[in-house]
């Protein structure tokens, strides 16, 4: 008979309950706390040139002894609604208005037309140095303005085009811009070259596929530009200020800084000027609302450029 061995099994420890951690009050998500800081930052930023412009509108609602109030209070006592029918009729605003809209208007569409056709030229076309001209073009853009004004001042008064608006208007027409040219190149070489080809299938020549082809898929591209050709153009001081002689031909760049120097040996109307400061802004801050989608969409293209 086999006895087998007696088999003792331990009884295994049953494990006492731990006592539920205490609750704990989670804190703000870190994305929710790092999208605050950003706001933050851009608010603090942007405050920065908000802050002027709020400064400009109360100046502008004040009366003339106002604005020297000390010390200064953001809010005026009386609001004078009026400075925005004197301001503008001490300057004779409307016939400066129009001046500037028909010198922007030209400049504008001048410059963007010519500085397309020369981008979609050095883009899609091939001729015999086309690399340079290129380069020609970029780099007139390192030298500064003030190096061609003597010369071009001699070149319009011997053509007989001093005190007249056709120096600030025809150099648009004959190149246009430089930096223009350079973003319609840039914008061109991401088109895709098949788009031209089945055109060429169709029987449409070069001057068919850029007005017809061209111009609507860059649309982006030619806004971005008349955006920035219209802000140049209208906020333009210098050159008016060298060929314009006669008061009645001036745009309201130089019609604004005549309204400050014409009240020489007194203190000059603030709150007047500020209040036609604000009329002249209205125009290209306008342009730019109405059309910054395409602004955009014009300046983000140029990272996506396939060189070809």
């Amino acid at each position: 008979m086999t006895t087998h061995p007696d088999v003792t099994t331990a009884a295994e420890p049953v494990p006492s309950p731990q006592p539920a951690p205490a609750a704990t009050v989670a804190g703000p998500p870190r994305k929710t706390v790092r999208t605050a800081s950003w706001y933050a930052l851009a608010l603090l930023i942007s405050s920065v040139m908000v802050l002027p412009v709020l400064w400009m509108i109360t100046i502008a609602l004040k009366g003339h002894s106002a604005v020297f109030q000390v010390p200064p209070r953001l809010l005026p006592d009386e609001f004078h609604f009026e400075n925005f029918i004197d301001g503008p009729k001490a300057i004779h605003f409307p016939r400066l208005l129009l001046n500037s809209l028909v010198i922007t208007g030209l400049s504008v569409m001048g410059g963007v037309m010519t500085s397309m056709m020369a981008g979609y030229a050095l883009s899609r076309l091939r001729f015999p140095g086309r690399k340079v001209w290129f380069y020609v073009f970029v780099g007139s853009m390192m030298l500064p303005p003030v190096v061609g004004i003597i010369p071009l001042f001699q070149l319009f008064k011997d053509i007989g085009w001093y005190d007249t608006w056709l120096p600030l208007i025809v150099p648009a027409w004959l190149g246009g811009n430089p930096l223009f040219i350079f973003l319609a190149r840039q914008y061109f070489l991401s088109v895709p070259y098949s788009i031209d080809e089945a055109a060429k299938v169709d029987g449409a020549g070069h001057v068919r596929i850029f007005f017809s082809v061209m111009l609507p898929i860059t649309r982006p591209a030619w806004i971005t530009m008349a955006i920035l050709a219209f802000q140049f153009s209208w906020n333009d001081y210098l050159n008016p200020l060298i060929y314009l002689y006669s008061s009645e031909k001036w745009p309201l760049s130089v019609g604004m800084a005549s309204f400050v120097s014409g009240f020489a040996g007194q203190t000059p109307d603030w709150n007047l000027y500020m209040a036609a400061n604000l009329l002249y802004m209205l125009p290209p801050l306008a342009v730019f609302f109405v059309a910054q989608r395409y602004f955009i969409q014009g300046l983000s293209a140029l990272g996506t450029v396939n060189q070809r």
